[in-house]
């Protein structure tokens, strides 16, 4: 068997646990990941790091359902998964003794955790798999890969230069160098998907949060022998982004306007022409009607030298984004990359707190 199935950070109960996200993500297990590896006979998943959410504790209701769509369908279909240690899999930030993936698993004997270096071979490959490195194992973790002679390394790193989320590029953390003698290293940890074609951050299996709008999401399937790295794209997006603009929409396309396929999604109006107050409430009316999780809509632009439309939405930034490029026009005595490093894990967090009232 020589391919694998690659997964990147789940974070079951993301979101403050919350019950839409369960079900965007169970749409995408059931439909298409799960599909997928019985069509093509692949048993054996490596998953790169933060399999739950919450560092310090689990909701019951997130860990019945995580069972119901994921880790129960791994047992019932015969299929094995090796998941290293992530930083969001341990309570602790220096040790990875106390952590959520073996607490939560032990009765699933087709799960395998990895707290500790470990070497696979796969059809005959060398992979070396690599936990989150903390200030316990950094040592040991430094002396495992400099002896190894694998030519494969999953982990769960932290790499100067890659891009956390799309266009927040990561300063600091293990320079890349220190990976070069693998000939492919695969990582969790970074949510947008990218690559140097020696290093792959292989991004999650859905979105999460503004910032992963229109950013492809999905998993890999993985060549252990010719290298080949296959992305599966994850079809279905929770986020929604599009233009009104009257002048050039009328009742007509707003009627024929697919309100259904919005439902419990995260939708953002972006206003570029608003000459129908009542044709602009009727969408609005309609959107609430589906079901929309929530809505926004977005009205004051004061760059009038925007013109195409595309641009205009595009100008609607995440609220991560805003607080980035606010950042970057300050003139700080701190450094301020770790600046907007504190700050995304507050946003994070702030999110996770905001869906669990």
């Amino acid at each position: 068997m020589n391919n694998v199935a690659i997964l990147g950070d789940t974070h079951f109960g993301m979101r403050g646990d919350s019950v839409i996200f369960h079900d965007y993500y169970r749409k995408f297990y059931d439909n298409v990941f799960f599909p997928y590896l019985l069509k093509n006979n692949i048993k054996i998943i490596y998953q790169l790091g933060d399999l739950f959410d919450r560092r310090k504790y689990i909701n019951f209701n997130s860990l019945y359902l995580s069972r119901k769509y994921f880790f129960d369908k791994l047992k019932e279909y015969n299929m094995s998964m090796i998941t290293l240690l992530g930083n969001h899999d341990v309570v602790y930030k220096n040790t990875l003794e106390v952590n959520s993936s073996e607490l939560l698993l032990r009765e699933y004997n087709n799960i395998t955790v990895i707290r500790d270096c470990v070497t696979h071979s796969v059809e005959g490959v060398s992979i070396d798999i690599v936990p989150w490195i903390c200030d316990e194992n950094q040592d040991s973790v430094m002396q495992f890969m400099s002896q190894s002679k694998s030519q494969i390394c999953f982990g769960h790193f932290e790499i100067d230069g890659f891009q956390m989320d799309r266009g927040n590029v990561h300063k600091g953390g293990m320079d890349r160098s220190t990976l070069q003698k693998y000939d492919m290293v695969l990582s969790g940890h970074f949510h947008h998907k990218s690559d140097n074609k020696h290093i792959y951050y292989v991004g999650t299996p859905g979105e999460m949060t503004w910032v992963d709008y229109n950013d492809p999401r999905g998993f890999h399937i993985l060549n252990v022998n010719t290298r080949d790295l296959t992305f599966i794209q994850n079809p279905y997006n929770i986020f929604h982004k599009f233009n009104y603009d009257d002048q050039k929409q009328d009742f007509e396309y707003w009627k024929s306007f697919d309100y259904d396929m919005m439902k419990d999604c995260f939708v953002k109006i972006v206003v570029v022409s608003k000459q129908n107050p009542y044709l602009f409430d009727t969408v609005v009316d309609n959107l609430f009607k589906a079901g929309v999780a929530d809505l926004s809509i977005v009205e004051d632009f004061t760059d009038s030298s925007i013109e195409d439309d595309e641009e205009l939405i595009n100008q609607a930034e995440d609220t991560f984004t805003i607080l980035s490029n606010y950042i970057d026009n300050l003139t700080l005595d701190v450094d301020s990359t770790k600046l907007k490093n504190i700050m995304r894990e507050i946003y994070v967090e702030s999110l996770s707190a905001q869906s669990a009232e």
